[in-house]
């Protein structure tokens, strides 16, 4: 989840609120990539999801890391709720799952060498204090009441109010994590494309990375249960976008959908004012219930941007947010496969004309899918499976012609990051597969047991 924003002044026309989205129009040799991962943390004689504070919990992992390893620590209300460091930050999700929300970083090679030296960073901690880490897409036996409320103010708004619409926002917060990328447009046509392919592929990513086929205690029958919960959350805020492959959207249509997004809240002082269910369009009137007569700064509409969710979205970056959690090699697989696509433009145009006779049905189809099925996913004519090999031959060249060498020039590109995907398309088996044949297998339904080998 977002931290609160700042600065910007007051908003006093209109016009500022798709101006603050065209403001992230970078020339493509700014263009950075920021990689977001989170993970579960849990007592390893106990396998029960961490407490907040003790001995062995979130807090003394984030005191871990801020003594040992020189974070600077991030406080709500009197409570250490994060850590920044170098342009990074570790956060707490609503139900204390650890996430990194890295720099911005020229190549996958930086990016994955962050991933590195934090997931060795939290084991050290970890390992020092009885505790573990996993990356999955959803919390395999723990409950809703075993997963305790971060002591944040955004989440105890928003724990309240996922109560009142959907069905599954409260287990999204408590229950389930991702793996994202963060990537740079060039112009208003840019952000266009990228987040038209982007949306059209994100069930190609959410099957390739697919791993939450386990809830309370046992197979959910999805291959991710994590996209099947945010499709039961809030159809306000959620899902696939049509609009955006409208003629004529850009910047100004989004605005107008975010604008329709009902709030949680307004953040002032070090506080979180309840706004929940209410409209912007009132605060830029000067109506805004909760806080009448005064009207929104630009932090507030950054801010908001924050409370969509839908399975992409733009802020002054775009967010690729339809992957599961997941293994440490996956955590880098992520990023290549978004940047080979968008950060070259044969393969972005390669991957528009794949997906540009779509229509909406067809998008939303994917998406459920892909949920249910993986790689094994049909929609129509399109099989998940030969999809997924065109779109990683796709990424793939684009990481080719990108030709950013690692290792001190001894790598020549950033190709071999997809591996652990090509290895998926070979053998037809992504993560959640591979979890549910050890389950059935070797196992023998004892799901206790992937703590112990699936985790970092």
């Amino acid at each position: 989840m977002s931290i609160p924003q700042s600065g910007g002044g007051p908003i006093e026309h209109y016009s500022q609120l798709a101006e603050y989205l065209a403001e992230g129009n970078k020339p493509k040799a700014d263009w950075r990539i920021g990689t977001e991962h989170e993970k579960f943390g849990y007592c390893k004689d106990s396998l029960k999801p961490l407490p907040f504070a003790g001995d062995r919990s979130i807090v003394a992992v984030l005191q871990g890391l801020r003594d040992s390893y020189g974070w600077s620590e991030v406080t709500e209300g009197g409570n250490l709720i994060g850590l920044e460091k170098d342009g990074a930050n570790v956060s707490l999700e609503p139900g204390g799952a650890l996430e990194l929300s890295g720099a911005p970083l020229e190549t996958i090679h930086e990016t994955c060498d962050e991933v590195n030296v934090h997931l060795r960073e939290v084991k050290d901690i970890a390992d020092k204090i009885g505790v573990g880490f996993i990356g999955l897409g959803a919390a395999p036996i723990w409950t809703h009441d075993e997963m305790p409320l971060m002591p944040k103010g955004r989440y105890t708004l928003m724990n309240d109010y996922m109560a009142k619409v959907g069905t599954m926002g409260r287990d999204m917060m408590r229950r389930t994590t991702t793996v994202q990328v963060n990537i740079d447009f060039g112009s208003e046509a840019d952000m266009v494309q990228k987040l038209r392919v982007a949306l059209a592929l994100q069930p190609v990513a959410t099957a390739l990375f697919a791993n939450s086929p386990f809830f309370e205690g046992k197979p959910n029958g999805h291959k991710s249960w994590r996209s099947r919960i945010w499709r039961s959350l809030d159809d306000s805020r959620t899902g696939m976008l049509p609009f955006v492959f409208e003629q004529g959207f850009g910047f100004e249509a989004y605005v107008e959908y975010a604008l329709d997004v009902p709030m949680y809240f307004v953040y002032r002082n070090g506080e979180y004012i309840n706004a929940l269910g209410m409209s912007f369009r009132d605060f830029l009137k000067g109506e805004l219930p909760a806080l009448p007569g005064e009207k929104p700064q630009m932090s507030d509409w950054a801010d908001h941007l924050t409370t969509a969710f839908p399975e992409a979205r733009i802020k002054k970056y775009m967010e690729m947010r339809g992957a599961d959690g997941g293994p440490w090699r996956r955590l880098c697989a992520l990023p290549a496969f978004w940047v080979g696509l968008m950060y070259d433009q044969s393969s972005l145009d390669a991957a528009w004309d794949l997906v540009k006779g779509w229509d909406a049905e067809t998008r939303e189809g994917l998406r459920v899918a892909a949920s249910e099925q993986g790689l094994q996913a049909q929609v129509g004519d399109i099989k998940m499976m030969d999809l997924a090999r065109d779109v990683v031959a796709m990424s793939e060249a684009g990481l080719k012609a990108r030709a950013r060498a690692g290792a001190g020039g001894l790598v020549p590109d950033e190709t071999h990051f997809l591996n652990a995907l090509k290895d998926s398309l070979e053998s037809g088996k992504v993560p959640a597969d591979e979890l549910l044949d050890r389950y059935h297998g070797d196992w023998n339904g004892d799901l206790t047991k992937i703590y112990g080998e699936f985790s970092y």
